[in-house]
């Protein structure tokens, strides 16, 4: 069963996230900000990240570029979720490390190609 952190701040979207995956058998690592979703990662070495990019203290994006930059969190992929859907947040999702990118409010089935893609892939 593939382990999954969700990093979300808003504790409604963070709680209905995980219960839908839950259902689709994910097991669930829950961070409210970026800190500590460098060290849940460490920690708890998930399968894969959700990452929210507005998150209070640490942001998003500096957590990103820090689980990237760590040798015993790089490999681990990471999608970013935000609320920011212009071109340029992409861009800006994908030079700080995420693999992926979706936009809130979340498409489920959307999310879960992304997630199941990112998943099969061999650890590079």
């Amino acid at each position: 069963m593939p382990k999954i952190l969700l990093v979300e701040d808003n504790e409604m979207n963070r709680d209905m996230l995980a219960r839908r995956l839950q259902k689709r058998g994910y097991e669930m690592l829950l961070a409210v900000d970026g800190l500590a979703a460098v060290e849940q990662a460490q920690q708890g070495q998930p399968d894969l990240v959700l990452m929210d990019m507005s998150l209070p203290g640490l942001d998003g994006w500096e957590a990103s570029r820090r689980l990237k930059a760590d040798p015993a969190t790089a490999r681990i992929p990471i999608v970013a979720l935000t609320a920011h859907a212009m071109a340029e947040d992409r861009e800006k999702a994908l030079a700080a490390g995420c693999d992926e990118f979706e936009t809130k409010p979340v498409d489920l089935a959307s999310l879960l190609a992304k997630m199941e893609a990112l998943l099969a892939k061999p650890p590079a």
